[in-house]
């Protein structure tokens, strides 16, 4: 045995506590005889982001069978955030390998917790936010459902496996780099657990050794014809220029010219398609052309008669001290930021910073304003300065707007794509930031911080060696220009606030991106084939005597069942203060009897986690005992495992394997299972689209993708109501039209089909009345400007305005058919050639539209708390959507945006109307 290992350490001598690392089976019997006492609740979910009770017991392990009221100061304390941020203080270039790869937004990267302090959870002003759920399902339920797909899950790895074995010569032969599926799997032994030792089992140490290759292989599509009169164009895509680019010796507005204005018609570089895998996947590019980054307008000066007011003093600013002061007084509306205490105390530290350095303020005789309390400053001529302006910029005729755009447009083409391997790519938003004040997520101690300005020696700009440089704004130079291939970004510069580094990257539908993302779900589809292995194992290790083992279990638990961010995947110190599964504190967990475990941290981007889990029995022993005293506040609940050791283990089983993993597979994977349930009859397009939005809701429950109630979300809700009632009132008015052509009908249909529905209150109706009729008026306006636009453009003379006194008739005469009908209670047909069954044939059609907008209400009020969009765009794999969409012949615009079309196009043309893929 070794004697180099931790795990063969007694405890103390590990991180100061006493316990032994080994658990006694007279420990695992006492705490089993005290379960014969004990009624469980089912395992699952209980309360999500339910409100905290400040009077909840915490265990004490150190008497046996009681619960101990505990006071948790914690909970009462403020969120402490460091200002040192560990990597991030370091460009990606100079950062570990695993740094290289490119951040994405989607990615499920969890930031390490301080090594030194503990995580506190959010102030107590805070812990009435984001509490109750009004999910359509309850947790239960789903939770419930999960355990019978996870039943699934093992009888398909076991299947896969035997299919995979049944044909591995063939496999070899037709992917070599695919040796991992077909030979057996060898179970990690403790020594390599526990990394002393560690043996690799597969041999593979790369993560993405075989992620490029898909599970199931599908027969590819006979590439369709292309014009003759472009082989070379051909050639040319499909060989990407390896050698020297001749150095281009034109102006930077000459060469972007050869970015952005090149043929369109290019054949189109399908990714996806090729067989063959690239060698070394850390080479990124062979050249890269680009015409650096889009800074943002200088500052204009305000205008003499606006000024800061200092105790009812106007005030003399430098211009740096006056723009900084707009940065508030710009702000006013924003109750949410500029009443906040934390706000304005960092807002004025800065401003008076900036005051000292630039020689203060000074009344209009020249004489200096001492400004010392930010109570005495009067922003208000500041905002109504902007205020007017805003008003007056949004009065503009359409046709100024559109000529303001259209020369944005043309500024900022030079800087929208990248010339990538000879091919044209779109740059993601190659504008650096604007200066202004630092808002934050959640209680940011440093919100209200001032953003500097970010001038061209901040920056570093990463371009082929043969390619030219950008030029500099005129006066300025670069930081540094390397030409790092390895690196996705284009330019990059660190901001002051947090000293993070901010990058210029490819946009999402770039092919960096689509392979990165194909990338991640076919990781996640190997998956498939060793979860069985992997959870009969940390189950069985649930009960293991090594604590070693027992933590990295119940952490795989926690992980796997309830989608816990793992923590510490970045692997460096103190990049923030955020923590996972791996990194949590004795106090972000509270156990409750029988087997309910609440967790209350922060977790990524500084977004408060707050749930109660009803967990295995064993698991919930577990985390008692890794709460045994002596640990306090501040100290690690898995005190013998790291996420690099708990990575280390998961790659023995599938190379590449990492913790992040488990959220994208178990996503798709109960997304896949859930749309196969479906049973889809006779139903409309936008019933189909619920249903869809339903299965989502699920995974994004199981995800913890929760949000805030967003503040317009009432007024959406009203707006749909109304948008409801005004169809049915709408309806009423079609039948009485009916009977104004057919007064027998009355007999026929009965008295209560032609009665106004109970809530449409005659109060009601003269309202809404009152809309239609200014909401024609504001059509026939908007109708006339825009003819006289079109006119103006022709070179035509615009209409008079005796035009559009005629053309406002319609609203009046409108106006005046209410008032009849509100007096005669009868309502005369109308259109051309009016009939009951042209009548008859409108109804059916406002129903459809009442029934559709029912559904847009309730799925959006299923939604309001729940967050769709994070787990249909990084965690549920697209080719899913894909699938429903042919299955169930509904247009794929119905779930993806026009730029998530682009983003996924890898997966739209790859599965096509192919409705049998499987995830």
């Amino acid at each position: 045995m070794s004697s180099g290992s931790e795990d063969d350490k007694p405890l103390a001598k590990v991180n100061g506590h006493a316990s032994a690392p080994t658990i006694s089976k007279a420990d695992d019997r006492a705490m089993d005889a005290a379960d014969s006492k004990v009624h469980m609740a089912p395992v699952g979910v209980s309360i999500r982001n339910g409100p905290v009770d400040q009077d909840r017991m915490d265990i004490d392990s150190s008497v046996s069978g009681q619960a101990k009221r505990k006071s948790r100061v914690s909970i009462d304390q403020s969120i402490n955030y460091k200002d040192d941020s560990s990597d991030d203080e370091a460009p990606l270039a100079k950062r570990s390998k695993t740094q290289h790869k490119q951040p994405d937004s989607d990615s499920d990267d969890e930031p390490i917790a301080k090594k030194n302090g503990a995580r506190l959870p959010p102030s107590a002003k805070n812990r009435d936010m984001d509490v109750g759920s009004d999910d359509d399902e309850p947790l239960g339920k789903i939770a419930a459902k999960k355990a019978n797909i996870e039943k699934e899950a093992a009888k398909e790895a076991k299947s896969i496996r035997a299919g995979t074995k049944a044909k591995k010569p063939a496999a070899k032969k037709a992917v070599k780099d695919e040796s991992s599926d077909d030979e057996p799997l060898a179970k990690p032994t403790k020594r390599q657990v526990n990394g002393t030792a560690a043996k690799k089992t597969n041999g593979v140490k790369k993560e993405e050794s075989d992620s490029d290759v898909p599970i199931a292989k599908r027969a590819k599509k006979a590439p369709a014809a292309k014009p003759a009169a472009k082989p070379a164009a051909k050639a040319a895509t499909k060989a990407a220029p390896k050698g020297k680019v001749t150095a281009v010796k034109k102006s930077v507005k000459e060469e972007s010219k050869d970015i952005t204005d090149e043929d369109d018609e290019e054949e189109e570089y399908k990714w996806w398609e090729e067989s063959a895998k690239k060698e070394d996947d850390s080479i990124k590019w062979t050249t890269l052309e680009h015409n650096g980054v889009i800074f943002p307008e200088d500052y204009q000066r305000l205008p003499k008669d606006v000024k800061l007011l200092y105790d009812g003093t106007p005030v003399e600013l430098d211009i740096e001290a006056e723009e900084a002061a707009t940065f508030f007084g710009f702000m006013l509306n924003s109750t949410v930021n500029v009443e906040n205490p934390t706000f304005q105390k960092n807002f004025f530290r800065d401003f008076k910073e900036i005051l000292d350095r630039t020689g203060g303020a000074k009344d209009k005789n020249g004489k200096k304003v001492d400004i010392k309390e930010f109570e005495k400053l009067d922003f208000s001529q500041l905002w109504a300065y902007k205020d007017a302006q805003t008003k007056a910029k949004n009065a503009r005729s359409s046709a100024e707007k559109k000529a303001e755009k259209a020369e944005r447009d043309k500024r900022d083409a030079p800087y929208l794509y990248c010339k990538w391997d000879g091919r044209k790519e779109k740059v993601g938003n190659p504008r650096v930031e604007i200066p202004g004040l630092f808002r934050g997520r959640g209680d940011h101690p440093k919100t209200g911080c001032i953003k500097k300005r970010v001038l061209p020696e901040q920056i570093t700009i990463n371009i082929g060696k043969e390619a030219k440089v950008p030029e500099p704004p005129a006066g300025h130079k670069w930081k540094a220009v390397q030409h790092d291939n390895k690196a996705t970004w284009l330019a990059m510069w660190q901001e002051n606030i947090n000293g993070h580094y901010k990058y210029v990257m490819l946009a999402a539908n770039s092919t960096v991106k689509g392979k990165a993302d194909f990338k991640k779900f076919e990781k996640a589809r190997e998956l498939k084939k060793y979860i069985d292995r992997i959870r009969a194992d940390y189950t069985k290790d649930l009960k293991s005597e090594v604590m070693a083992d027992r933590q990295r279990a119940t952490a795989m638990y926690l992980i796997d069942k309830f989608a816990l961010r793992a923590g510490n995947e970045k692997d460096t110190e103190n990049e923030a203060e955020t923590v996972g599964c791996c990194s949590l504190k004795y106090e972000h967990v509270t156990l409750r009897e029988p087997n309910t475990v609440i967790f209350d941290f922060l977790g990524k981007d500084s977004i408060r986690f707050y749930n109660e889990f009803t967990v295995d029995r064993q698991v919930f022993k577990n985390l008692k005992m890794f709460k045994k005293p002596p640990k306090e506040d501040g100290d690690d609940i898995f005190d013998r495992l790291t996420t690099t050791q708990l990575n280390k283990h998961l790659s023995s089983y599938m190379p590449g394997l990492t913790a992040k993993v488990f959220r994208t597979y178990n996503a798709s994977y109960t997304m896949s299972k859930l749309l196969q349930e479906l049973k889809v009859t006779n139903a409309t397009v936008h019933e189909k689209v619920k249903l869809y939005n339903d299965c989502n809701r699920q995974v994004a429950i199981l995800c913890n993708h929760k949000r805030t109630v967003g503040a317009s979300h009432e007024q959406q809700m009203k707006k749909l109501v109304e948008q409801i009632k005004g169809l049915r009132y709408q309806k009423w008015r079609t039948k009485m039209m009916m009977l104004d052509l057919d007064p027998k009908l009355k007999k026929k249909k009965g008295a209560a089909y032609f009665e106004l529905d109970e809530d449409l209150t005659e109060e009601w109706v003269k309202s809404h009345q009152e809309f239609l009729v200014e909401d024609q008026k504001a059509k026939i306006n908007k109708k006339f400007e825009k003819d006289n636009e079109k006119r103006i453009a022709d070179g035509e003379k615009p209409l008079p305005a005796s035009e559009l006194k005629e053309r406002l008739k319609a609203a009046s005469e409108l106006e005046a058919k209410f008032k009849k009908e509100n007096k005669t209670k009868k309502v005369e047909a109308e259109g051309k050639g009016p009939s009951v069954e042209k009548l008859e044939a409108a109804l059916k059609k406002l129903d459809q539209r009442i029934q559709t907008l029912e559904l847009q209400s309730a799925d959006r009020e299923g939604n309001k708390e729940v967050a769709l969009g994070t787990s249909k765009i990084n965690y549920i794999d697209p080719r899913l959507t894909v699938v429903f969409s042919a299955k169930f012949n509904v247009p794929i615009e119905k779930f993806f945006s026009k730029t998530l079309r682009e983003k996924f196009k890898w997966a739209i043309e790859s599965v096509g109307n192919d409705s049998t893929w499987e995830f």
